[in-house]
């Protein structure tokens, strides 16, 4: 793999807006992606299904390049902090099911981005708290952290917009919308 440079940056517009709007899950599964040149997602495996949850508030995605010179790796590590507003059965049951396995999450931004969170690795739960707060405005609901370790950063799906996330994919994810509310 060549490590030199093949693009330069200039100063973007101020266009841009932090947060995220939503989270498709998908059950890890060994199928891979398909990619364009640049890295891109431009396919899901075929047959898949994802499991979408809506976002508002305080949900964040951070992402950190891990470097090291003296044993010559560098990964990423991927961290996505979901606040999930309202307690109830059905959802601690998903809770559980995230924190069992190491779903492939597809995370949505408010500037119309869609990433790919765990693509190869999966994403475990690796801090969470199920909370009914102390005062009547706090948080009664979920507070879930996943973290994805990782080869390649997280890729974008191609053409991805705020109104079609998965945008020009050729083959589409199944997406079950519902409430566990």
């Amino acid at each position: 793999m060549a490590c030199n440079l093949t693009l330069g940056r200039t100063e973007p517009c101020k266009e841009s807006v932090g947060g995220l709007t939503g989270v498709y899950f998908m059950n890890f599964a060994t199928a891979s992606f398909s990619t364009n040149a640049n890295g891109e997602i431009t396919a899901y495996p075929s047959g898949s299904t994802v499991y979408y949850y809506d976002l508002k508030g305080n949900s964040s995605y951070t992402e950190t390049v891990n470097s090291s010179r003296d044993n010559g790796t560098t990964f990423f590590s991927q961290e996505l902090t979901l606040n999930l507003k309202k307690l109830t059965n059905e959802m601690t049951t998903q809770l559980k099911l995230m924190a069992y396995g190491r779903p492939i999450i597809a995370v949505t931004t408010l500037s119309g981005d869609t990433l790919l969170v765990g693509k190869t690795q999966g994403a475990d739960v690796t801090a969470g708290t199920i909370q009914t707060g102390a005062a009547i405005g706090d948080l009664y609901g979920y507070s879930v952290t996943f973290t994805g370790l990782e080869q390649l950063p997280a890729a974008f799906i191609s053409g991805s917009t705020a109104i079609n996330p998965f945008g020009a994919l050729t083959v589409k994810p199944t997406i079950v919308s519902g409430s566990a509310a």
